[in-house]
């Protein structure tokens, strides 16, 4: 390009792009989640080649953390070059081929995304679904399982579109006595609550960065059990993605680290940093730090008058969906209200429902370095305000004393 360029570079008025500035937000959505300053400086560090010694150390290390966030001895373990959707994405086209026979539990958007995946890569694919805010039924799943020849049985653990809780451990169960593989949805779960890939006999596992990690968006943790690697050892047709073909992704995050992509080397460095964080704070204590917060949000939640329509028992501790008030005007319409001044006047973002949920619901998330007092005690003090604003049906006043209540209980 030249001065004297006449495309459309020189229609390009450059005075009016400043230097990038974004605003400052608490992220109290579904994702992502605020970022750890640690995490943001590794984003910083000097990129290096991905087949640089010191990257090549780094992926050793990093697929040590991530084993110990999954708990799991699992060889193959490392991190896809994607979001959480192509963790699902991974697992499946690797899991699956034409005319197998997946059954997909189905409680939210995310297992209806596995079933569409699936679906498009020829497979049969037998749907077990119960309404959104419920958790599966282990009868059902088990009947589905029984009903013919199974490769895999998929679910989620923690389904962010519904804030509904599933136990594993039965589920997994029910799929080896079928002879089948299990894949687990970990993308909200993991950081969060407890994740045991090798106590439940997970076979196929997939996370995101953004959640519970307290990462930037870009990066999926999967893991595959030997019984999953064999299974792709002995598929009768070629993965059909060749990006997300593990059988070659091994070959790079193994001890032969041949050349598949160019790796996103510093959003690994990220991962890295944000992985670390994790277990040097122990799991233990960060599930009992987002269980803790969440106690108080959901306490504040309540006294305010709003209801929280999951059950106590299914609940996801850093996913709380809250039930949209009655007011003089439509949910969709205090939904968009609600939400927009919540960004604009507080710098809070919360998020809408999904699916059936849409304008019914907000999801308002404490997942990692977001599960603090100060994020409870900030979206509670400006939810009250702007919903008085906006003319809802709530109790003023009361919301932050019952979350210092639930507190003050723990300190004692």
């Amino acid at each position: 390009m030249t001065d004297t360029d006449s495309g459309p570079l020189a229609a390009l008025d450059l005075a009016r792009f400043a230097p990038l500035s974004m605003p400052s937000r608490l992220l109290l959505g579904p994702g992502p989640s605020p970022v750890h300053p640690r995490v943001s400086q590794a984003l910083a560090a000097p990129t290096v080649g991905h087949l640089d010694p010191a990257f090549l150390a780094l992926m050793d290390e990093l697929q040590c953390l991530l084993r110990a966030l999954f708990r799991t001895r699992n060889e193959l373990t490392f991190a896809v070059s994607g979001t959480g959707s192509a963790g699902m994405e991974a697992c499946l086209v690797n899991a699956l081929e034409p005319g197998d026979r997946v059954v997909i539990g189905e409680n939210g958007v995310f297992g209806g995304r596995m079933a569409e995946i699936a679906s498009r890569l020829g497979c049969d694919v037998v749907r077990v679904s119960v309404p959104f805010g419920q958790a599966l039924d282990p009868a059902a799943i088990g009947a589905a399982l029984a009903a013919g020849k199974t490769k895999l049985l998929a679910v989620v653990h923690a389904e962010t579109s519904t804030g509904v809780l599933q136990s594993i451990p039965e589920l997994t169960r029910l799929a080896r006595e079928a002879g089948a593989l299990s894949l687990v949805d970990c993308v909200t779960s993991l950081g969060g609550v407890p994740v045991e890939i090798d106590e439940w006999g997970v076979d196929l596992a997939y996370s995101g960065t953004q959640k519970c990690l307290s990462c930037p968006p870009g990066l999926a943790p999967v893991t595959f059990s030997p019984r999953a690697v064999a299974a792709l050892r002995a598929r009768r047709s070629k993965v059909s993605s060749w990006y997300l073909d593990a059988t070659m992704l091994l070959q790079y995050w193994g001890s032969e680290r041949v050349y598949h992509h160019t790796a996103p080397i510093n959003m690994l460095y990220a991962l890295r940093e944000a992985a670390l964080l994790l277990c040097e704070e122990g799991l233990p204590r960060a599930h009992a730090r987002h269980h803790l917060h969440h106690r108080a949000l959901s306490a504040g939640l309540q006294a305010l008058g709003l209801e929280l329509p999951v059950a106590e028992a299914l609940r996801i501790p850093q996913l709380n969906v809250v039930r949209i008030p009655h007011s003089a005007r439509p949910e969709a319409e205090l939904d968009g209200e609600v939400r927009g001044a919540l960004l604009r006047e507080h710098g809070i973002e919360v998020g809408g429902g999904l699916g059936p949920m849409k304008g019914r619901v907000w999801r308002i998330g404490l997942m990692g370095h977001g599960a603090r007092r100060e994020s409870v005690e900030r979206v509670l003090g400006a939810l009250e305000h702007v919903l008085q604003g906006a003319g809802a049906h709530i109790t003023p006043g009361r919301a932050l004393p019952a979350a210092q209540a639930i507190w003050q209980s723990e300190e004692r």
